[in-house]
């Protein structure tokens, strides 16, 4: 795997990490970060995933235009379309005010990242061999 797909990834598990720790916080948890870094987390495994393989991609936010770009390589992961629908809201709805995750939302958000960070991690190890 090439330096800049490298860091993709470990910034990818920054993200994970951050919002797991939010999700499991017992004093003052912040629901709105968990949904942010668990949609981070996936934006980040995206572009590193992208990075790996030569494939160029827009600066977006927009995890299904990442997708899009993705699935030449990945055809089968069109059925990850609507897990990366609601992860891609989580980019911007809860960073100001007028909007609040709750609990269950975060919960999704991470079950959802986790879900996908499996595969993108599984398919980073093949791909990198």
């Amino acid at each position: 795997m090439n330096r800049p797909a490298k860091e993709w990834i470990v910034k990818a598990e920054g993200d994970y990490a951050t919002a797991l720790r939010e999700l499991r916080a017992r004093k003052n948890p912040n629901y709105d970060a968990a949904c942010f870094h668990a949609q981070q987390c996936i934006e980040k495994y995206l572009k590193g995933i992208l990075q790996a393989r030569n494939i160029g991609f827009v600066r977006t936010h927009d995890l299904c235009l990442l997708l899009d770009a993705s699935l030449g390589e990945f055809p089968l992961w069109e059925s990850f379309r609507t897990d990366l629908e609601m992860l891609t809201q989580y980019a911007i709805a809860f960073r100001y005010p007028g909007e609040t995750a709750t609990k269950a939302e975060a919960r999704q958000a991470v079950d959802t990242a986790t879900k996908l960070r499996e595969v993108f991690r599984t398919t980073v190890k093949c791909r990198t061999r």
